[in-house]
């Protein structure tokens, strides 16, 4: 039977149907991980006992009727930030290299209540810093559709766990694109609810303010069926919101004539590759099509979004690394012979932080320092509600807002890698609607060159039933999203 490419509602379709079973779904996605891991290197843990036990569970309990949802017995994956009871967690970092939680993040215990099959711990670029998945400590997460190139961070190694078929849906983060930049250059859906929706208790953090919980799949639908079972309220989490989860999937394949999408000049301006931003209004051609009402909308502080971004993460990142000395947290250097005084203790531990972790850290301390507190970081977080009161005001004449995911196609691997502004700058059209904290999907819209071109839609705080209504309708009048990456890997 075929097995390649299946979305979440076409693999528990032909479970229901007893055609195949998890143990063989399982058992797929593994071999292909097993088989292109050297040549992708989207896993860095595979959980493979564990899965085809898990799996084994689910078929258990298909043959007595006790299915746990629609996602039992579907093998995914989770970012290597996101926690697992007794399953090495190391946030793509030297400095976790032996870090074996004692317990399940919120999201993790809910898939496994839901009777989700985890295959495995996907790469990242080293504590979710980065826009290429080139940043891990455990080498680079290379794109299925061509290995010459990038595939996309931080969360790349999810996106290419389901693009190379290795897992039918993944787990990642979303700080300022994390989840929908990779999304788009591998022709995957990338979901990035809204801050609050999806808990981020046992996620290893980066900027707590901006990190949020997201999804990888093969269709609008499947990230639906996903946040409905992710979106619980979790007490152990502050800044999970305690509101009434919608039933997003009944948002799929409504009807969206008479709808508002807001064009957003500011997204679509000369720093956006001329392929990309044909693609784009092509795709708001299709819209038209659907009866939606087009309307060409102006946010101008979206342009200010990356400063403040580049402003509040290193310093939040600052923070929360803070606590990786050797001694609280992280691999220690106790134990080192040459070690004379708890000072060198914290140096030498702190040397297994990679490059840009450094970076990030060096520039938030002195964003935070005494005397430029004000400068910059309280300024920052100043520009930042003015950012959301603009969205707030702007979505009060649209539903939605679409416009590109990424300004350029995926970086070669050979290219400089380590240029922090050019690589930032990848991250301009996604980082608004992490700043403003709205919900935002990357879909695919297109092609270049035999590469994919990602369509973003945004939507105002808790929104998410908007942002599914539209992204599905688009999804099911166009082909795009049908076209995988087996070819491309296979020669």
């Amino acid at each position: 039977m075929e097995l390649d490419y299946l979305t979440i509602n076409e693999a528990a379709q032909l479970l229901n149907e007893k055609k195949v079973s998890s143990a063989e779904l399982t058992q797929h996605c593994i071999k292909n991980i097993k088989q292109k891991n050297a040549e992708v290197n989207a896993f860095l843990t595979i959980t493979e006992d564990k899965a085809l036990n898990s799996a084994k569970e689910s078929d258990e309990r298909r043959s007595r009727g006790e299915l746990k949802s629609n996602i039992d017995g579907i093998p995914g994956s989770l970012k290597d930030v996101i926690c697992t009871a007794g399953v090495r967690t190391t946030a793509a970092s030297k400095m976790l290299d032996n870090f074996i939680p004692p317990y399940d993040a919120h999201v993790t215990r809910l898939l496994k209540d839901a009777g989700a099959v985890i295959v495995g711990k996907t790469n990242l670029d080293e504590f979710a810093m980065g826009t290429t998945t080139a940043y891990s400590a455990y080498n680079m997460t290379k794109n299925p559709w061509d290995t010459s190139r990038v595939v996309g961070g931080s969360s790349g190694g999810s996106a290419a766990s389901v693009a190379a078929d290795q897992s039918i849906f993944s787990l990642g983060t979303d700080t300022g694109g994390s989840i929908r930049l990779p999304a788009s250059w591998t022709n995957t859906v990338g979901l990035r609810p809204t801050y609050g929706r999806v808990s981020r208790n046992g996620v290893i953090a980066m900027a707590s303010s901006l990190d949020q919980v997201g999804t990888f799949t093969r269709s609008v639908a499947d990230a639906a069926e996903l946040l409905r079972i992710l979106a619980e309220p979790d007490t152990g989490d502050s800044t999970s919101y305690k509101i009434p989860v919608p039933n997003y999937v009944a948002a799929i394949g409504k009807d969206i004539k008479g709808m508002k999408i807001g064009v957003v000049k500011e997204f679509m301006g000369e720093a956006v590759d001329v392929k990309i931003r044909e693609a784009v209004n092509a795709a708001i051609r299709q819209f038209e099509k659907l009866g939606a009402e087009i309307i060409d909308i102006s946010v101008p502080l979206a342009e200010e979004s990356l400063a403040t971004y580049m402003v509040i993460v290193p310093s939040e990142v600052s923070t929360n690394l803070e606590r990786y000395d050797g001694i609280k947290y992280g691999v220690s250097a106790n134990e080192d012979a040459n070690v004379d005084n708890l000072i060198e203790v914290y140096y030498k531990s702190r040397q297994k932080f990679g490059n840009e972790a450094k970076r990030r850290i060096m520039l938030g301390s002195f964003a935070l320092s005494a005397g430029f507190y004000d400068q910059y970081y309280n300024r920052a977080r100043k520009v930042q509600r003015m950012i959301k009161a603009q969205f707030s005001e702007k979505f009060k004449e649209v539903d939605v807002m679409v416009g590109p995911v990424s300004p350029t196609m995926p970086f070669k691997t050979n290219e400089d890698l380590n240029d922090s502004l050019k690589l930032w700058m990848a991250d301009l059209l996604v980082v608004p609607v992490n700043v403003a904290n709205l919900c935002g999907i990357s879909v695919p819209c297109g092609f270049e060159q035999g590469l994919p071109i990602g369509m973003q839609i945004i939507a105002n705080h808790f929104d998410e039933e908007k942002l599914f209504k539209v992204a599905s309708a688009f999804e099911v009048s166009t082909e795009w999203h049908k076209i995988n990456a087996k070819s491309k890997i296979q020669n």
